[in-house]
């Protein structure tokens, strides 16, 4: 084969680069439609974060790509046509409509907007509710269940009748329904929960019984089976979130195999020197700390750039700050962790918030941080609320059970999730560098936070390490609850410190 033929060969090989429209003008085009996230999703074989990704600006590759083009055009094309007979052209408003309804009623149930920003469809034939596997003429987000909550009671459920091309459900029953019930109905677990169950049950049925294989099987897939989980709990919630934003410089790696310029405050903090005498130090080993990291303020969208401007609640993002001077540093670690270099640094949301909590009025140990600037953007604390409960109710049955699989199976989502949402091969499904620091934080800020507690209540801190690992003189069980659960510790090490050994347990 010549040189040419190979060339030839390679460009044979590659895909067409369908064009895509803009990133706005896809959604408008689903919206326009009456197409849920959902809807397409399963369409293409994707989550509805990858359709969420892909209408925020990036473009899917190889076959997906040119089926989503070829759905797109599809779209484009049958909501552009003129459907009523003597319609003169130009008169589009008047045909908008029932156009798009046609488009919903080709690809399925019809959905609909309702106040509260949960989507809802009406399905032409009844599906099992997901709570109480009766009959249900709604579909919410991907899930069939009653929007009354009688339906789930007991109560006759009538099915649904078909809707009309271009016409709602009637807006009276459809908008009470709407209300609290139909939210609080949803929140239920039981769909995500299940999803782990199965995972394992599959797992344990493929190698027949064997744990140690069933384990390593598991472990494998946790990635794309955290982000499947995560879009499970992400139906029907309130916030739309960007999984693929532009991303500034301080974000990114500077070189291939180096890091970005934010500081995650990793405390690192051995006491220099142990009140006189040989005390025994127990090491407390924090449970789940990565998992109770997970609640935490998270920017929504893309970050934005401000300079000289006050620290806002409402956002939250990487901050550089001065940081303030530590005199403390003989009882506690610095809650910056321990650094080398003076002057201002970048950053994340949970370090802010506690030195700001630490310079107020209740505390008084530090002075408050100088804030140069700001990337932040619309935050809430409660995004990945219900992945986290949803992974926290499969730990605790796991532990009660004595369930080894479940509970190595559930530990991998989480600490991969969160391991791999940055600059990461392993997961091309979000791309939150900022996410990954800020969860690494909210940890360290935790860890530092059973610091300060020890030390009020007359623990004395020996030791501070990392996220879960923190030393201490005294009866710490009139202060932390033992056990396994996350909001629980236990035992790690026991060992002599003082006199003389020195303050790790060796002697001198």
């Amino acid at each position: 084969m010549s040189d040419f033929d190979a060339i030839d060969s390679l460009l044979a090989s590659v895909g067409p680069q369908t064009d895509l429209p803009a990133p706005e003008a896809r959604r408008a085009l689903r919206e326009q439609a009456q197409l849920s996230k959902a809807q397409v999703a399963r369409t293409l074989g994707v989550s509805p974060s990858t359709v969420s990704a892909w209408e925020a600006g990036r473009d899917p590759v190889g076959e997906v790509r040119v089926k989503y083009a070829y759905l797109l055009d599809g779209l484009s094309a049958k909501l552009a046509t003129d459907t009523t007979p003597g319609t003169e052209p130009g008169v589009e408003s008047a045909v908008a409509e029932p156009v798009a309804a046609d488009a919903a009623a080709a690809a399925g149930p019809a959905a609909f907007e309702f106040e509260g920003g949960d989507e809802v469809e009406v399905l032409t034939a009844p599906e099992p509710c997901v709570l109480c596997g009766r009959p249900a003429g709604q579909r919410v987000e991907g899930f069939a269940q009653h929007l009354d909550p009688a339906g789930c009671q007991g109560g006759t459920v009538e099915a649904q009748p078909a809707p009309v091309a271009g016409r709602p459900a009637p807006a009276s029953k459809l908008s009470e329904r709407a209300k609290g019930p139909a939210r609080r109905a949803f929140q239920e677990p039981s769909g995500p929960a299940g999803l782990i169950h199965a995972a394992v049950e599959g797992a344990l049925a493929e190698y027949q019984g064997n744990v140690e294989a069933a384990t390593a099987a598991l472990l494998k897939k946790a990635i794309p089976d955290a982000m499947r989980l995560l879009d499970e709990t992400r139906k029907g919630a309130r916030y739309d979130v960007i999984a693929h934003p532009w991303i500034p410089d301080i974000l990114k790696k500077q070189t291939s195999r180096g890091a970005d310029q934010i500081w995650e405050a990793r405390p690192k903090w051995t006491r220099a020197e142990l009140p006189p005498g040989v005390h025994e130090v127990t090491a407390l080993d924090i449970n789940g700390a990565y998992l109770s990291a997970l609640k935490t303020h998270l920017p929504l969208g893309q970050l934005e750039h401000t300079t000289g401007m006050p620290h806002d609640r409402r956002r939250a993002g990487a901050h550089l700050i001065t940081p303030p001077a530590w005199e403390h540093g003989a009882v506690l670690p610095n809650p910056i962790g321990e650094r080398d270099e003076p002057g201002p640094l970048w950053v994340t949301e949970p370090t802010l918030r506690l030195l700001l909590r630490l310079s107020g009025p209740k505390y008084g140990l530090c002075e408050a941080p100088e804030v140069h600037e700001s990337y932040t953007s619309g935050a809430t604390e409660n995004l990945l609320e219900k992945f986290r409960i949803t992974l926290k109710d499969a730990r605790d049955t796991a532990i009660a059970d004595g369930d080894a699989v479940t509970l190595e199976y559930v530990k991998a989502m989480y600490a991969k999730f969160v391991s791999t949402m940055g600059e990461s091969n392993y997961n091309r499904e979000l791309y939150r560098p900022d996410w990954m620091h800020i969860i690494r934080s909210q940890a360290f800020a935790n860890l530092w936070t059973k610091a300060l507690k020890a030390h009020d209540e007359g623990l004395a801190v020996v030791r501070a390490m990392g996220t879960d690992e923190l030393h201490v003189i005294g009866d710490w069980r009139r202060v932390f609850p033992e056990g396994r659960g996350v909001t629980q510790v236990k035992v790690k090490d026991l060992y002599t410190a003082g006199a003389d050994t020195d303050s790790t347990g060796e002697e001198q």
